[in-house]
């Protein structure tokens, strides 16, 4: 069949990767300019930053086989950091009961190895979807053509997109598109630091009580890293909900403030960024591995399943639904 796909985040390529081996036409259709999703990795002078996802866990046998042909690709290693929690400026142990990973030599590393080989048409924008007999046809916007152009016919569509983003998407499936409706995925603020100096830290990565942020590492603590300190911290989910239309300056002031009290370090950045993401985290997710008509040959998949995991939002999450839905197209 020739299938198209939009979104280009772990869903999407995990879906496409597995859709091509099985002898399928496969058009991946990315809104953004290279495929990653919240698999980020902002390149600076000082270096790449993950400003999304910040590591990753196995615990099904299915992923765990895929992390170590990536761990022996190269594409992952395993993250041997300090974590703590950290309240009132005062730390104490946390997290060592599992083992994390991270994609090298930055987050963004690891999708943009899977998509190798993938047809993916990065910078357009999928507007609307609609039936053509039994077919499939997408009206696709390209950053750097103003009207938008019909792509298709396809014999099938797979949606891997956040789920509110699914949601307007899916209207010619009111079904799919009501459950989709009925995901909220909550916002995330991250700012991304560069010091000249060392904060002198004891730890690589924190989860913060009590404070404006939710986490912060020491994004070059990772393996594959460029030397440096180079800090990422993510706001709490309340602090993101709450300010989540603030002009990204006043994000950054206060959340830059938030930095100093929760560290107790004065030493000032000497790079300073800030990143909305407005679709982040998956609190309550469905618990499907995701969605399939067989008769209208239309899907939908993405973390915001539960994929047979507890809870959603998670890098293994968006590669088992991925997975889940080709294995249902068949």
């Amino acid at each position: 069949m020739h299938i198209a796909i939009i979104g280009a985040g772990l869903a999407g390529v995990s879906s496409a990767q597995r859709l091509q081996a099985q002898g399928h036409s496969v058009v991946v259709y990315e809104k953004s300019w290279r495929p990653g999703g919240r698999m980020s990795t902002r390149q600076t002078e000082l270096g790449g930053f993950d400003h999304g996802a910040q590591y990753f866990t196995a615990r099904s046998p299915s992923f765990k086989k895929h992390l170590a042909q990536w761990r022996k690709a190269g594409w992952a290693a395993r993250w041997e950091a300090k974590l703590v929690s950290l309240t009132a400026g005062k730390h104490k142990p946390a997290g060592r009961a599992q083992q994390r990973f991270v994609g090298v030599p930055g987050m963004n590393a690891l999708v943009r190895a899977m998509a190798d080989g993938l047809d993916v048409r990065a910078g357009q924008t999928v507007k609307r979807i609609e039936r053509f007999g039994d077919q499939w046809l997408l009206s696709v916007v390209a950053d750097t053509v103003p009207i938008a152009a019909t792509a298709g016919p396809f014999d099938a569509v797979l949606l891997a997109v956040p789920a509110e983003q699914a949601a307007p998407l899916l209207a010619p499936v009111p079904a799919f598109a009501k459950q989709a409706a009925a995901i909220t995925m909550a916002p995330c603020w991250t700012m991304m630091l560069g010091f000249q100096e060392s904060l002198d830290l004891p730890y690589d990565g924190a989860w913060v009580e009590q404070s404006r942020l939710g986490w912060i590492c020491r994004d070059s603590s990772k393996p594959g890293r460029r030397a440096g300190e180079h800090w990422v911290a993510h706001a709490s989910v309340a602090w993101s909900i709450e300010h989540l239309e603030d002009e990204p300056e006043r994000a950054r002031e206060k959340l830059l403030k938030a930095f100093h009290e929760a560290t107790g370090s004065a030493v000032q950045p000497v790079y300073v960024a800030i990143h909305r993401w407005r679709f982040a985290q998956v609190p309550a997710p469905l618990p499907q591995d995701c969605l399939w008509d067989a008769k209208l040959r239309i899907g939908v998949c993405g973390d915001w399943f539960a994929a047979g995991l507890e809870g959603g939002g998670k890098v293994e999450n968006a590669v088992l639904s991925g997975e889940a839905l080709a294995a249902l197209v068949g």
